[in-house]
């Protein structure tokens, strides 16, 4: 059926559809991953050493952060009805 779907829009064989609120969340996830990395890398850097608890801080920061990422799965959009007829 997807494959027959594609051919019905003219999709090239690595083209999608996905839905708009769905690529929002998934770049809102992907956005704030951005910011756990670049926050720890930076807290690393200029807390040198840093305690077990700061890292256990760290590491959770990071985990929490790509779990949205990690549980994401993207859902097929449903076919509108053909309004023609």
């Amino acid at each position: 059926m997807s494959r027959q779907r594609a051919a019905d829009l003219a999709l090239g064989a690595d083209e999608i559809i996905i839905r708009r609120d769905e690529l929002d969340r998934l770049h809102d996830d992907l956005y704030m991953l951005a910011c756990a990395v670049e926050d720890t890398e930076r807290d690393l850097a200029e807390r040198a050493p840093m305690s077990n608890r700061e890292l256990q801080g760290a590491l959770d920061w990071l985990l929490e952060s790509a779990r949205p990422l990690r549980d994401r799965e993207l859902s097929a959009p449903t076919p509108t009805p053909d309004k023609t007829s």
